[in-house]
């Protein structure tokens, strides 16, 4: 049945021109936040240095949890995205940055699992997998750019522990903005891409189940706008015979996102450098990199450190943007433990 879509939060249609200035959207940590970062490390590194036996409570930051509720406030209310400028990378091995960083990320939300191997803490590395690979998934591409795109989570959180030697900047767009531009400009479009459509598995769902799901990309709950956008996953939905045909408008609304993403009034791009970390609302914020180039040789290799978190924030969502939505994935827990190049590990 037909319907026709309206306008959603239209209070978070920021443009390009509107967070064009860094310290819009980086939070700045204080020496105090430092100490206090130090110390809840060191009770957490007491207590274990397996990260998942780390909770919020491990790690205690009473004085920076008014800066971390307006964190959490700006991601679902707000912008959507937000940096916080580095720690010094310096002074903490690749672990113990991993560690600051989980921590963090627990004060924000509860960790979500990754993929079939059950990761809680990814790797967003090049790991030697050929982009044309049907089950490979895109922290595990290296060099290429990857256009905009969400995560499978709430929020989704990366850290810098290693720079390329060129390229890699970190880009991310407003995916309300150009929802609501296309209710006013193209709505059959975005009436395309409120239906059930279907999405590849990649090779990890349940022994001897659908090779695909489905899922809409646009979804109204609560007068808030939730957003699964990974356009090359219902793509490859049509390599299954048995999963259901993409219209010629589907395709056309992919691309139409895609491409809007893509236009400088609606994107911005940052910097990770090390020790820094950014925090997306998965479901108003699409997200993707440039491409760039390592050099292993010299030390210089692309990687971050990934979290997906539930936020407890947001009271309400709709069941299949639940936490546990791929049950599977949280049977065995783990953690993946890609060496970074460089460091003492290497």
């Amino acid at each position: 049945m037909s319907f026709t879509p309206r306008l959603l939060e239209d209070h978070i249609n920021w443009r390009s021109g509107d967070v064009a200035e860094p310290d819009r959207w980086t939070v700045n940590l204080t020496d105090s936040d430092a100490r206090e970062l130090d110390h809840a490390l060191g009770v957490a590194k007491a207590r274990s240095d397996n990260l998942l036996d780390i909770t919020r409570d491990d790690f205690p930051l009473d004085g920076l949890v008014p800066k971390l509720a307006d964190i959490e406030r700006e991601l679902i209310d707000g912008r959507g995205f937000v940096r916080i400028a580095a720690l010094d990378a310096s002074r903490y091995s690749d672990d113990d940055l991993t560690m600051l960083y989980w921590g963090i990320g627990m004060h924000l939300g509860d960790p979500w699992p990754q993929n079939k191997y059950g990761h809680m803490m990814g790797d967003v590395t090049d790991q030697g997998k050929s982009r044309d690979d049907p089950t490979v998934r895109g922290n595990e591409i290296g060099l290429v750019g990857l256009d905009y795109h969400t995560d499978g989570s709430d929020l989704v959180g990366l850290m810098c522990l290693r720079r390329a030697k060129t390229g890699g900047l970190s880009c991310v767009a407003n995916v309300v903005a150009i929802y609501n531009e296309l209710v006013k400009t193209r709505p059959d479009l975005v009436e395309a891409l409120y239906q059930p459509l279907p999405w590849d598995f990649r090779g990890e769902q349940l022994k001897g189940g659908p090779n695909f799901y489905t899922r809409s990309v646009f979804t109204e709950h609560d007068g808030r706008l939730f957003v699964r956008f990974v356009p090359q996953y219902i793509k490859a939905s049509q390599r299954h015979p048995e999963a259901p045909r993409l219209s010629p408008l589907v395709v056309e609304a992919l691309d139409a996102v895609s491409a809007m993403a893509r236009d400088p009034q609606f994107n911005v791009y940052m910097e990770l450098p090390p020790g820094s970390m950014q925090f997306i609302n998965n479901y108003h914020v699409l997200h993707g990199r440039m491409a760039y180039e390592d050099d292993v040789a010299n030390g210089y290799k692309r990687h971050l450190k990934r979290l997906w978190l539930a936020t407890r924030y947001l009271k309400s969502r709709p069941e299949t943007f639940a936490n546990g939505a791929q049950g599977h994935w949280a049977r065995n827990k783990s953690v993946s433990r890609i060496a970074a190049v460089g460091s003492a590990a290497e």
